[in-house]
């Protein structure tokens, strides 16, 4: 082969191997030339058949009695080591300290990191991963722990099927403000660019989840985001967290995707995924239909609304039965008189008649 022959083949390689990038390299997106429609051109694993997130139909759970309520562990200690949070360029992020972990489970988890999932605050927009009934929250906490009874970190373990247990909460906006939460929104200005990071003050991260752990629906699904590892054990509470409208604005609307040395600023918004096909899973729940139920507004009227009416009914029968009583009594005393009267009346008759033994005969 000639010098010119050999420049040739080697150019050729070169660009063969320059042309398929490592999918770790692969900038992708929620939208554009790599977003969640393309993510299994690029990403395997994406368009398999145990992804997430899923919508959770409530009549189409199973009832598990074996699922325990779930424990976090050390969420409380969290010391006197400040965390760390970051900008990804697709959400916030916060690194959790491995004494964390979580129990409740067939072994032992070791939390990793949290984060956050939200939308663009449009009327017809979601925010939420899960869904419940077709219906989305205005936001999803994920708290990503690893196996650590199985697996010596998060790299080994984020590929196998028992690997990782996420916590799935929903979050909905109400009137009163979530202090919990603004251990981190009051510090997402420190980071409003992709790949900025800063320390802030370590807070209790339990704070953060519903009051109520035992409720959950649990199936097995994978990572939301590429590689879209199948690898999570996922518990997603019945009962959401409530944040402000003021909260949720600031999560929206504060931090950017792009780098702060890019030209164009593009707003981190929609930062979650459309729900997956369940296929061949089951999705299970720790409790029975009867028991997590939530009743709609109609429902509590109707309730109160017939409670009311059985107490103003209740009230009308005692208040009848009352005045019965009251209008019986004259007639016993009038009788009782009477009877009073009639008893003298016949004793003063008998004392007047004579004794039969004092009569003589004839």
């Amino acid at each position: 082969m000639d010098s010119l022959g050999l420049f040739i083949f080697l150019m050729l390689v070169c660009s063969q191997w320059t042309a398929a990038p490592a999918a770790e390299e692969i900038t992708w997106t929620y939208t554009g030339l790599v977003g969640q429609s393309e993510w299994s051109e690029y990403f395997p694993d994406c368009g398999g058949t145990s992804q997430s997130p899923v919508d959770v139909v409530t009549t189409q759970t199973k009832y598990d009695p074996s699922l325990i309520p779930l424990t976090p562990l050390g969420y409380s200690q969290h010391g006197n080591m400040p965390f760390t949070l970051s900008n990804n360029g697709h959400t916030a992020v916060i690194e959790l300290p491995e004494w964390m972990g979580l129990g409740g489970l067939p072994w032992l988890f070791t939390a990793v990191q949290l984060h956050l999932h939200w939308g663009s605050g449009g009327p017809s927009h979601g925010g939420s991963e899960h869904t419940i009934n077709g219906l989305s929250a205005e936001a999803e906490l994920h708290v990503v722990h690893y196996n650590s009874e199985l697996y010596p970190n998060m790299s080994a373990a984020m590929t196998q099927r028992d690997g990782l247990a996420v916590l799935g909460i929903l979050i909905v906006t109400g009137e009163e403000t979530n202090d919990a939460f603004n251990n981190i929104l009051n510090y997402l200005s420190r980071i409003r660019h992709a790949d900025q990071k800063a320390s802030i003050p370590a807070f209790d991260v339990q704070s953060l989840l519903p009051k109520d752990l035992k409720r959950y629906y649990r199936y097995n699904g994978s990572l939301t985001t590429p590689p879209c590892y199948q690898s999570v054990i996922w518990s997603v509470f019945h009962e959401r967290v409530q944040v402000s409208k003021a909260q949720l604005l600031k999560m929206e609307t504060i931090l950017y995707s792009s780098k702060a040395e890019d030209p164009d600023r593009m707003l981190l918004q929609d930062n979650y995924r459309t729900t997956q096909l369940l296929n061949h899973r089951v999705v299970f729940a720790s409790f029975s239909a009867e028991s997590g139920k939530e009743l709609s507004p109609g429902e509590v009227t109707a309730i109160v609304i017939g409670v009311m009416c059985g107490c103003v009914g209740l009230a009308v029968i005692v208040r009848f039965i009352v005045k019965t009583i009251r209008a019986k009594e004259p007639e016993k005393a009038t009788e009782k008189k009477q009877d009073v009267a009639l008893n003298s009346t016949s004793g003063a008759r008998r004392t007047e008649e004579p004794s039969p033994s004092l009569q003589t005969e004839p």
